[in-house]
């Protein structure tokens, strides 16, 4: 059985898509096992994705120490081939002293991280503007495979956990909210008063998730509104968002996540271009993005987006409904 290592230690984003790439590889390439170099605080999403056979943590808080006790345990491996999914020197150099018949890097590699490949896969067609998980895809060919998604994302042990928070209200899944981003100029304010109006007009769920914990100061019935920010975990993530009917999020890793398994996503964008970062494939009935004017969250109203949200679930139910008739006939 070949060995594979793909080497992808950061961020989320840029996880979820190395995964959505390892997956498309192994549907393709079964014979293939795959090894994969993460950061610790990333670990648990991709030692429970079904396409990663093996992880190696990488501890950067710990420092050369800790890069140097992985390499090495990275080392004890002959892998017949591995992947640079970042293109840094940090990853450029793991590539450098990790075991490796072919070691192949991106063309667009950074800080000097090129000097240690034996090949570089090139840009697809629409080159430094296309989307970031098109560059990616271009990975599949050097086993031989076709540039392509195929299938979403699967997460081992999904069942396990008890998520009757998620239970539907009145037969409808919840709408699942990520209000919070990285980085300020893609966070949206409007989350509240859209919380408000789902919940109030179109009589939703609505549950709130994410890393750092966000007050929401308006008042719902029981049962109508949870707020899990600040206490929602890796480990659990594939498997809340599974128990959603919608996921809408700023620009952020949950966001591509949602949309990796195939999920009814809706991205809110500010200044990063969705054609290049919008949940992917762009052109699917599940995913959508709306941009801000200007580019700027700030001019996005909470009206607008719920606005949007209803004729985005109407025009979506209508499809679902032709197609159950089609298939009927």
């Amino acid at each position: 059985m070949p060995e594979m290592l793909i080497i992808k230690p950061s961020a989320l984003r840029d996880i979820v898509h190395g995964l959505q790439v390892a997956t498309s590889i192994k549907a393709q390439r079964p014979e293939w096992r795959i090894s994969w170099i993460v950061r610790d605080i990333f670990s648990p999403l991709v030692r429970s994705c079904a396409a990663v056979d093996q992880v190696y943590v990488f501890r950067r808080n710990e420092g050369a120490r800790g890069f140097l006790a992985m390499m090495r345990e990275v080392r004890k491996k002959d892998f017949d081939l591995v992947l640079d999914f970042q293109g840094l020197l940090r990853t450029g150099l793991m590539t450098k002293w990790a075991r490796g018949k072919r070691k192949v890097g991106r063309t667009d590699a950074r800080e000097g991280a090129g000097m240690f490949y034996d090949e570089k896969i090139p840009l697809p067609a629409g080159g430094g503007s296309a989307h970031v998980l098109d560059v990616l895809l271009q990975f599949c060919t050097a086993v031989g495979a076709e540039a392509r998604l195929v299938g979403p994302l699967r997460f081992r042990e999904m069942d396990r956990l008890n998520l009757s928070f998620m239970e539907p209200r009145k037969g409808v899944r919840p709408v699942l909210i990520f209000p919070d981003s990285g980085q300020s100029n893609k966070k949206w304010n409007g989350y509240a008063q859209l919380t408000a109006a789902l919940i109030r007009e179109a009589g939703r769920k609505v549950v709130w998730a994410g890393n750092n914990y966000l007050p929401c100061k308006e008042s719902f019935p029981d049962g109508t509104f949870l707020n899990l920010t600040g206490n929602t975990s890796l480990t659990s993530l594939p498997a809340l968002l599974a128990k959603a009917d919608w996921v809408i999020s700023n620009d952020s890793g949950p966001m591509h996540l949602s949309a990796a398994m195939g999920l009814k996503t809706i991205g809110l964008f500010g200044p990063t271009d969705p054609r290049q970062y919008g949940p992917y494939p762009l052109k699917s009935p599940k995913n959508y993005s709306i941009q801000a004017p200007l580019g700027d969250l700030k001019l996005l109203t909470a009206k607008e987006v719920f606005y949007l949200f209803n004729r985005i679930e109407a025009s979506l139910a209508k499809a679902m409904a032709r197609q159950v008739v089609t298939s009927s006939h």
